[in-house]
């Protein structure tokens, strides 16, 4: 089988000094190049990239664009064995592993992925992991529907097959059962010590594999994760990513966060950090994945089957480290293609979660997603297999988890009521923290989006405008600045340090009333009819939040 890796034309370049006949007269002209419009001058894909391309090259590569999120039309052209750029720390390089590394067997897991992507992650695995720690590729198709995935795909995996018989498998689901379960399957059809599991719109750079298998080596309850390089969707060019922790808000969404104080105090930027979860390319030893659970078949989808098993390996009795050895490139999608929307089905992943591992604190997840405590009507699963497993490992209650792990993670102890606060005499109408920049609360019709959040909590505090989820975040509360008629916003931490009016009282349908200054929010009409918020003496008018934690 051929690989096309591109038409290359390599031309003879001749000095004219040095030939006996006169130059044409075209000859050392330099011909203008037609400059091409840019058909599509809004599309992001375009913004750094793309000059130079014929409009029918500009349609295909827009149009490919659209269908994948990344640029399908450039990694087309590209080398399959393509240089990554060397991102790694010096001392990384130098360093020396064991030859008795365990054996890995490498998941990668797709969706109407790119062919040419998917060719240049098995390809990037073969040439970059030594042969006798590499037992097998796994292709996990979950139900993909282009033509090219079909016979195209197993063209080039019998090649690599011939070359090195058994090395490669591949399952397809007979329908879509989304990302967690396309990882569960592959995990169960590993055989190696240990099992990585990765995306398949990757590519492993050298090194990357040693490092993993070195820590899982020296213990097998740990699961690690490498540092993700990223591969620009526009032009895929590598951007070097420093290392950093895993973790998460309440809503279970991933995040970055800096290691703990301690990994920095080391002075080694080669050495391995704790981290609070997983962002989803992660390895294992494939025996203590199965003996915490492997993964949780309930999780639908996409989002938070992550969170969830960084979560429970710290509770079960391992641990989740990053190792900045270890580097994948990893493309970063302008958007999911597959999954246009995925509030709702990571919503349902974390309140399952949320109902299995997290004990009294998984009514922060309902307060992050603005949902009721009770009667939300969002199906989760059963869930009695899991809590039969938790019960069974013995594994370590959430409070544990928050106290040793993720200190970081802010409890919100002391709420009382969160959600959407509206007047009493405007039905239609919330209260919103208003433009951003700027710290002047209004009153606006509701959409109940994070501007229209609000929360009510022990200390007097209303924080409008989302809560944030750890402790080195602030939020704006509402304050009664003590003269003129306008409340304003300011940060809820500075407010208590200057000691301004930041306190009210305030009963579910009753008023909201400043405690320092006597003084009542409430709305009466400005300029131009509109609405408006305003503190003047209480005149009876009444307000509720959405939802009750407990009965004030």
């Amino acid at each position: 089988m051929n690989l096309y890796f591109g038409d290359i034309k390599l031309i003879e370049d001749s000095d004219p000094k040095s030939s006996t006949k006169p130059l044409p007269p075209t000859v050392g002209k330099v011909k203008e190049k037609k400059v091409q419009p840019k058909l599509y001058p809004d599309s992001i894909l375009f913004a750094r990239w793309g000059d130079g391309l014929s409009e029918e090259e500009q349609k295909v590569a827009e149009n490919m664009f659209q269908l994948y999120g990344y640029n399908v039309f450039l990694s087309n052209q590209l080398p399959l064995d393509r240089p990554l750029p060397e991102t790694r720390d010096k001392r990384c390089q130098i360093r020396k592993y064991p030859e008795d590394l365990p054996t890995v067997s490498v998941v990668l897991i797709f969706v109407d992925e790119a062919l040419s992507v998917i060719k240049r992650a098995v390809r990037s695995i073969i040439n970059r992991t030594p042969k006798r720690l590499l037992k097998e590729i796994i292709l996990v198709d979950d139900y993909s529907t282009y033509n090219d995935l079909g016979q195209p795909l197993d063209d080039y995996l019998g090649q690599i097959l011939k070359e090195q018989p058994g090395l490669i498998k591949k399952v397809r689901h007979n329908r879509q059962m989304g990302l967690s379960q396309s990882r569960l399957t592959g995990w169960q059809h590993a055989t190696a010590d240990v099992v990585a599991i990765l995306d398949a719109h990757i590519e492993v750079s050298v090194g990357w594999a040693e490092p993993l298998l070195d820590r899982i080596r020296a213990d097998r309850t740990v699961v690690v994760s490498p540092v993700f390089d990223k591969v620009h969707y526009d032009d895929l060019h590598v951007e070097a990513y420093v290392a950093a922790s895993h973790g998460f808000d309440w809503a279970l969404w991933c995040m970055y966060e800096s290691f703990n104080q301690d990994w920095y105090e080391k002075g080694d930027d080669s050495q391995p950090g704790k981290s609070p979860s997983v962002m989803g390319i992660f390895a294992a030893d494939r025996g203590f994945l199965g003996e915490i659970g492997g993964l949780d078949g309930g999780m639908t989808v996409y989002g938070g089957e992550n969170v969830e098993l960084g979560i429970r390996v710290w509770l079960c009795g391992g641990s989740v480290e990053v190792v900045p050895c270890s580097r994948v490139a990893h493309i970063e999608r302008a958007y999911k293609p597959y999954a246009p929307d995925l509030d709702s089905v990571m919503r349902r992943n974390a309140l399952r979660a949320a109902e299995i591992w997290m004990d009294d604190y998984k009514s922060n997840v309902f307060v992050a997603w603005n949902l009721p405590l009770q009667n939300h009507g969002i199906d989760i699963g059963d869930v009695s297999e899991r809590k039969s497993l938790r019960e069974k490992l013995k594994c370590k209650p959430f409070q544990w988890y928050l106290d040793n792990v993720y200190s970081s993670l802010e409890p919100w102890a002391n709420l009382l009521g969160y959600g959407a606060m509206q007047n009493t005499l405007l039905k239609k109408y919330c209260l919103d923290q208003g433009a951003v920049p700027g710290s002047i609360p209004i009153i606006h019709e509701c959409h109940l989006m994070q501007p229209q959040l609000c929360y009510y909590n022990t200390d007097g505090e209303i924080i409008i405008g989302g809560l944030r989820s750890h402790k080195y975040n602030n939020n704006r509360c509402l304050v009664d600045p003590g003269s003129g008629s306008t409340p304003t916003l300011q940060d809820c931490k500075v407010a208590k340090e200057n000691q301004l009016h930041m306190h009210w009282d305030f009963r579910q349908g009753r008023a909201i009333r400043n405690k320092a200054t006597n003084r009542c929010l409430e709305v009466a009409q400005g300029e131009h009819l509109y609405y408006q918020l305003i503190l003047q003496q209480c005149s009876g008018q009444s307000w509720t939040i959405d939802h009750l934690i407990k009965s004030f």
